[in-house]
């Protein structure tokens, strides 16, 4: 497996099936609130909106839970306060960790991340020292089902600046404010998607060749995204699948 987005497209599949789907929802919902009281209420002049919103319904969050979530953001219902606050650190081996959060206690927060690392084999990084690593991009999941000719006929006119092949599924990599065309590019087409988000994408990536550091590098990721303040956690390893297979519960 060629880095986080393969990863993490295989936990969005197991989340939708079993009891993390209440958490799911909670995250989303509170990324969709973030992103109205930031950009306004309205999807089609809010990109990030448009994108969050794209995001729930995806995940089968109901359409007016969506909207309720929204109207709390643009201050029409009252709400809790969150705080974009992201953190840099290291999982064993090296492997570097982007969280991303949202907030409305950035002390308790912080004091939790922290403690997530060092009880687990990870170590807290100052802001900037890992983040350097990573460039942000609208990604998207393409089964091998699709042909690779007839894939990027459609993409790449709709602004699609790289497609790689990870081994039974396409990614491609586009800016972010050209997600939202090559999603409906796709659409449009009767192309199918597996998933279609804005990610942070390793320019390089640590390899991960054996089951005990595989393990101990994706129970830390696992315990970060499990928290309620947590809305990602993007990292730059490269597990091969066989390794991955082994250790997957």
């Amino acid at each position: 497996m060629s880095g986080h987005s393969k990863w993490a497209t295989t936990k969005h599949r197991k989340g939708a099936k079993d009891n993390a789907r209440g958490k799911l929802f909670a995250k989303l919902i509170r990324q969709v609130e973030v992103a109205a009281r930031e950009g306004g209420g309205d999807v089609n002049s809010n990109a990030t909106l448009r994108t969050m919103f794209s995001k729930a319904r995806d995940a089968s969050v109901p359409l007016e839970t969506i909207e309720r979530a929204i109207k709390r953001g643009t201050g029409e219902l009252d709400g809790v306060r969150y705080e974009a606050v992201a953190y840099e650190g290291y999982a064993p081996s090296g492997v570097a960790l982007i969280v991303e959060t949202l907030t409305d206690n950035r002390n308790r927060t912080g004091a939790d991340i922290r403690s997530l690392f060092s009880r687990n084999g990870g170590s807290m990084a100052e802001p900037g020292a890992v983040s350097w690593q990573f460039d942000r991009k609208g990604v998207v999941m393409v089964p091998k089902t699709v042909g690779e000719d007839e894939l990027m006929a459609v993409a790449l006119d709709a602004g699609a600046e790289d497609l790689a092949d990870e081994g039974d599924e396409w990614m491609l990599t586009s800016a972010p404010t050209d997600l939202p065309k090559l999603r409906t590019a796709l659409d449009e087409a009767a192309i199918p998607t597996d998933a279609a988000d804005v990610e942070m994408v390793p320019s390089s990536r640590v390899e991960i060749d054996g089951e005990s550091t595989a393990k101990r590098v994706l129970k830390l990721i696992e315990l970060l995204e499990d928290h309620d303040d947590v809305q990602n956690v993007w990292a730059n390893f490269d597990i091969p699948d066989g390794i991955l297979e082994a250790v997957e519960v």
